[in-house]
Parts: structure tokens; sequence; C-alpha cells
């Protein structure tokens, strides 16, 4: 007997069903992008192919977009070995892909992803042979290569000019040169004038560096994009393999590129022009580096059908402050027009100060901190940003009265302290016996031996017959010939204690004040811990060095909390609850320097928006009316430029006046 419809009903178990509505577009992928992103940061996202400018303001979540962009590409089939992200740091390309690892899953680990030099550097072991070069070639940081210059500049010229240019300034010539693809001359006439009558000089100095580096297998940082340019220009074959390789390009931080990293970039997109840049141009401050601002600007003249996303809702600061920076960053002449917004909302204000004198400014500002303890703001959630490093002084010794411990950032470098680089010259030689500029600052320390006699010893070592030695060089040399020996084939970290052993009677000798230095070796012999093979530490070290000596962490024996004191340019990409920006002065901020040069005061201009927008909650700018100027011999007494003819309604002022002690 047939079933009826009534019994097929009854021996069906029923279920109810709920109805979703699906997104326009969506697919199977794992991530909700539309529920991750806003508007703006889906759009660059989701768009796949050509190129792609996204102007990223400050706060609006630029390490987002291309976190997910990352791991839509990958959800959209595409092999994570085609993918190159370009970033400044070799920190912001790891936080960015452990992000996109932990949203997807572990294939976003296979990424290319690394800073411009460390990327020119993998590029350039691989194929060093067609441009002449040894792979085991040593990378000098620019102190180094100042130092060659310095001694060419002796041999060359051993009775110079009374006016002739320091070894950094001599170097600071070529490496804008190099960076702008600019001729000497140039810079030279711009930024140097009173050089001009040494130009030949400075030049003919150039020529010697340039030959010692191919003859010592050493290349500084320049040298690094320079040759891979080089072999992207010259070699086709290798040109086309790389950019059919990494099909999507990634550059981060873009404005900050220089001409030459963007010369790169172009070269390696040749083949499909798949490239997202993201970065501010409201945040170009570094031109000082050599960073080109016409990159970001030009973006779209270069890359025909360029889509242009601008990202303007901000996730950090509150919306007074973003009505503030708006203000401000309004005055530029040039630039992507943008307003930032935030859903952030807050009875607070941005507050200007007026101080009598330096001293009063300092004490206000460790007044108001306490204040600020007191309604629980962490120590760490605190910082005082600064102009130049020198604008601090009043004020540490002002914290120290008050018992407040912080830390600074912007002043000595830990890779640059003289006893780190004694025992990365042992190392380096090592590596590279042709590294005569190690070899030579290392035979310096050994006690007897000066300059002469180190120009006898260094060909023994080249030829490796020490029975050349003069004899009275012997017996100080020989245990340094014993401890290469010895070190050569052990691992790194004993390689590093072995060294410092052999190192630590020459460094208590040389400097008084060794047992603060102590723990910058500690800290080095740590970090040898983490790496297997020579060639990457020393690679590492050169291109990603690390901030701070361990002496500056250590001071006024912070162990917790502490208040920051920054530079602005240190501060870049950081934020606080509460920001002070003190010395905010005319003269000062923007710099007279700045007055006379439109570009360099745009770049004060935009100095000043990254500074505001480093506070989430709590922003106070202060200036002392007491500040002598020197160039113009006038006292400067007006509140930064910046900040003429902005009302009550976005900006509080203040004087500050003594109420006495509580």
């Amino acid at each position: 007997m047939p079933e009826t419809s009534t019994n097929i009903t009854n021996n069906i178990v029923k279920k109810k069903f709920v109805l979703k509505r699906r997104s326009p577009n969506q697919t199977n992928y794992k991530i909700d992008y539309s529920k991750e992103l806003n508007e703006s940061q889906l759009s660059a996202v989701v768009t796949k192919e050509g190129p792609v400018l996204v102007i990223a303001g400050a706060g609006s979540g630029k390490t987002k977009t291309l976190t997910y962009r990352a791991a839509r590409l990958i959800e959209d089939g595409v092999n994570p070995n085609s993918i190159l992200l370009l970033t400044f740091t070799r920190k912001a390309a790891n936080e960015m892909l452990r992000r996109a690892s932990n949203i997807l899953d572990e294939r976003c680990e296979n990424i290319e992803g690394g800073t411009f030099h460390s990327f020119a550097n993998k590029i350039l072991r691989k194929y060093s042979a067609l441009l002449g070069l040894k792979n085991n070639f040593t990378i000098m940081d620019n102190s180094d290569s100042a130092d060659i210059i310095k001694h060419l500049t002796d041999n060359l010229y051993p009775k110079k000019e009374k006016r002739f240019p320091k070894k950094n300034t001599i170097f600071e010539i070529y490496s804008k040169s190099v960076n702008k693809e600019t001729p000497m001359h140039n810079i030279i006439e711009k930024e140097y004038p009173n050089f001009l009558d040494v130009e030949d000089k400075i030049i003919e100095i150039n020529k010697a560096y340039v030959n010692y580096k191919r003859q010592n297998s050493l290349l500084d940082y320049d040298d690094l994009l320079l040759y891979l340019k080089f072999l992207l220009n010259d070699h086709e074959n290798i040109l086309n393999k790389l950019s059919n390789q990494y099909k999507y390009i990634m550059v981060d931080e873009y404005q900050d590129t220089n001409t030459l990293q963007a010369d790169i970039v172009k070269l390696l997109a040749k083949n499909h022009n798949n490239i997202m840049v993201v970065g501010d141009d409201s945040q170009s401050i570094y031109s000082f580096r050599g960073a080109n601002y016409n990159n970001i600007l030009d973006f779209p003249k270069i890359y025909e059908n360029t889509k242009v996303i601008k990202l303007e809702q901000n996730y950090r600061s509150n919306q007074n402050i973003l009505k503030l920076t708006n203000t401000v960053i309004s005055k530029a002449k040039t630039g992507y027009k943008k307003e930032l917004f935030s859903e952030i909302e807050s009875i607070k204000k941005p507050i200007l100060i007026r101080a009598i004198n330096s001293q009063m400014e300092a004490e206000f500002v460790c007044q108001k901190i306490l204040e600020l303890l007191d309604e629980d703001i962490n120590l760490n959630d605190i910082c005082v940003l600064i102009r130049n490093a020198s604008m601090s002084f009043n004020l540490e010794i002002m914290l120290g009265k008050y018992n407040i411990p912080f830390q600074k950032f912007g002043g000595p470098k830990f890779m640059e302290t003289a006893h780190i680089k004694d025992i990365i010259a042992f190392l380096r030689v090592i590596l590279n016996p042709d590294d005569t500029i190690s070899l030579n600052r290392i035979l310096l320390l050994l006690k007897g031996i000066g300059s002469s006699g180190a120009n006898k010893i260094i060909p023994a070592f080249q030829k490796k017959d020490f029975n050349v030695l003069p004899v009275k060089y012997a017996n100080t040399v020989n245990p340094l010939v014993e401890l290469f020996d010895k070190t050569k084939d052990m691992d790194l970290q004993a390689m590093a204690d072995s060294i410092i052993t052999f190192y630590t009677p020459i460094f208590k000798e040389k400097y008084d004040d060794y047992t603060k230095r102590q723990k910058d070796l500690e800290h080095f012999s740590y970090l040898t811990g983490q790496y297997k093979k020579l060639d990457t530490f020393l690679s590492d070290l050169a291109l990603e060095p690390p901030d701070n000596s361990m002496e500056g962490i250590y001071k006024n024996n912070i162990k917790d909390e502490a208040l920051t004191i920054s530079t602005i340019h240190s501060a870049k990409g950081l934020e606080w609850n509460s920001v002070f920006i003190i010395g905010a002065i005319d003269g000062r901020f923007p710099s007279t320097y700045s007055f006379n040069y439109e570009d360099e005061l745009e770049e004060e201009l935009r100095l000043m928006y990254v500074a505001l927008t480093r506070a989430k909650e709590d922003l106070f700018i202060s200036y002392p009316i007491d500040m002598y100027d020197y160039k113009t011999s006038m006292f400067l007494s007006k509140p930064s430029r910046f900040l003429d003819n902005i009302g009550e309604d976005l900006l509080e002022n203040w004087d500050i006046e003594e109420a006495g002690e509580e």
C-alpha cells in the first residue's frame, strides 16, 4: 500500500531551522572579515589585484589591515611563498605574521617577511657571485663606515684644511647621495655649502672608500640596497624569477622609504603590479635618514589605476585629542586630506601650559605625574616627549628629586657602545678574515700596539704566516692567534664567552666605569645563545640591532614601573594613556633652522602631529617663556606656531602658578 503524505510526515523527525542572512559575496572563509574590519579596512583587505595605496591615519589599525590581508590572500588560494611583506623592523614583520597565523593557521609562517635590508642581505648572499662579491661579506654599521672614512682621509690628506668635514659628515654625504640617488655635488651644495671648496677631496675619498670595501668584502647599509638594485637591473633572469615568485607585495610605512627602496619595490613588482603600500604621509618625519616624502605622494602617478583607500577611524585617542590633531595637520600645504575620528568620548581636552622657566615646567610635569598616579594611571602608561634628547635635562634632575623612576629613549644605542663594538670585531674577523678594519680595532686594544704596529701585523694575519711578525709583537699577538684558532670550531655562545674572557682584562683597564658596562657583556652573551650560526647572528645585529644598552635599562634601579622619556622620532608607532610634550616653544619646536625652508617646516609640523597622536586620554603640551636662542640673540617666549590660533574649545590654556606646598 503506498504511503500517504500523512504517513510520511508521521515517520519523520521534525527539526527547526534558523535562517541566517549571508553577507554579500561570502564564500567559505574561515574568518568573517566583514565582522572583524571596518568598511575601509575591509576594502583594503579584499582588494587582491593591482596597485593599492592605503593612507592609514595614526591609530587606524594599519597593522590589523596588513595582517588580515595576508590571511585573506591565503584563504583565496595564494601560495604563502608568493607573498612578500617588507617592513622597517623585523619585529613589525614578525608581529604581523604571528597575528596572521593566530587568526588563520600556521600557513602564514611561510610568508616572506622582513626589512628591506634583511631581504636584500638574503638575496645578495645567494647571488653574490654575479656581483663579484664573496658571500661571507661583512655588514658594517654607520660608525664602522665613518671609521674607515677617517682612516682613508688621514692617509690621503694628512694635512687638511682647517674647515674640513668630520668623518660622520662625509659619510652622511655619501649615504644621502646613494639613498636619494642624487649626485654628491647636489647634496653638498644644498646641505653642506661650506664644504664646496673641498668637494673634489670628498669625492676622491668616496672613491677610495668604495675600493676599500670591495677589497675587504665589506658592505654598508646603503650597499645592501644598492647592490640589490644592481642585481635586479643587470640580470633580467633574476629579476623575472623574483618578480614571478613574489606575486603579491605589501610594504609597511611606505612614507619612510627612500628613493632606492621605492625603485627596488617597482622592479620586484614589474611582472604583475600587485603591490599594496600602507603608510601615512602625515607621519613622514625621517628625511634626515634619506626618506623621500614624494614616494607616497606620487604613488598613484607611478602606478596606473591605483586604488586609494583612507583609514580614518582611530582606535587609540579620544575624540577631543583628534579634533586638535586634525586642526594642526590641516595647516600642512601638501599631503592627502583626511579627518581622523574616534568613537572614544571624553570630557578631558588637551591642555597648553605656559611656565615661567624650564625648572617650573619640569616641576609641573612631576607634580602632574604624581596626580595621575593617584588616579591609578600606571607609570608605564605615562610618557614625556621631547623634540631632541637635550631638552629633558631639567626634567631628569627634577624626577630624581621626586624619586620618580624613568627610562629614556633616543640616546646611546646598545650596538654603538665601544665595548660591544670591540667584542663584535672579534666575531667579524672569525667570519671574514679579510675584514681588516675589525682586525685593526682588535690590535689597537692590545698593549704596546699602535697604528704603525697594527699596519705591520695585519699582513701576517692576511697571509696566515706569523713567522714574519716582528719579534717585539710576537708575545702580544700569539695569544690572539691562539684565541682565533681555539674558537673557530666552537658553538656561537661558547665562542662569544671565550672572546669575552680574553677581552675582560682589557675591558677593565680601558673603562673606569666597567662595572656599569659589565651588564652589556652579559646581555651580549645571552643574545648569542639565541643563534646557531655566526653569519646569521652578525647579519641580524647589523640589520636589527638591540635598541638600548642595559645600563640605560637599569638606570635608577628600574625593575617594573618607569616613566618613559622619549624623543618624538623614537616614539613613532607607540602609545600611552597620558602624554606630556615639553619644550613646545617656537624656535625649538619648530626649530629656528626650519623657518627659512618650507620642506623642513612641513616636516616639523608632521613631527608635532606624530607627538599629538601618541596620547590616548590625557595630553599636556608645555613651554617655558625664558629660553634664549643664540642664533638670533633673542629670548623665545611664544608657543609653537603649530598651536597658533587654536580656540579654547579644542585646546585649553593654563598658566602655572605656585600655590605652595600642601
